[in-house]
């Protein structure tokens, strides 16, 4: 973790995909977190660095914008509960700079209209905390569009 509390993470090979409009290839997805509690962005990036991701990690949304991450992610993984600019402000932010990035929101959350007015708005899935592994690595996978749904 650099100064800026930045977790960045690289997978092991799996061999190369296809890379960025620039040409460059990326071996990679690339996905990046945003939540501002410390321990979900020490625990999620081993769990999808495990199964093959790169991961970038932020404890605020205006890190993640002020960062390469914000064009360069394949998936974001965004709290929605943030302080200053929220997870959903965020979200119309990244629409507003044109910026197609799938979101699957995490939450704490038990507001049951919070799941579908994200999704309306874009989101791959709204998942409530505590969540599975699995169910976590499932929206990622839809959200690269690599999974059953």
């Amino acid at each position: 973790m650099d100064e800026a509390g930045t977790v960045t993470h690289s997978a092991p090979e799996n061999g190369p995909t296809k890379g960025s409009e620039a040409g460059v290839i990326n071996k990679h997805p690339r996905v990046a977190i945003v939540d501002d509690n410390e321990s979900v962005r020490e625990s999620l990036p081993g769990l999808l660095q495990h199964v093959g991701f790169a991961v970038q990690a932020f404890a605020s949304a205006e890190e993640f914008l002020a960062s390469e991450a914000a064009d360069e992610a394949s998936c974001l993984i965004l709290d929605v509960g943030l302080p200053g600019m929220s997870g959903p402000d965020l979200q119309q932010e990244l629409i507003r700079r044109r910026k197609a990035i799938p979101i699957v929101f995490i939450t704490a959350q038990r507001d049951t209209s919070l799941h579908p007015r994200l999704v309306a708005a874009g989101a791959v899935a709204c998942l409530f905390k505590p969540f599975s592994d699995t169910v976590l690595l499932e929206a990622v996978e839809t959200a690269l569009g690599r999974g059953n749904a």
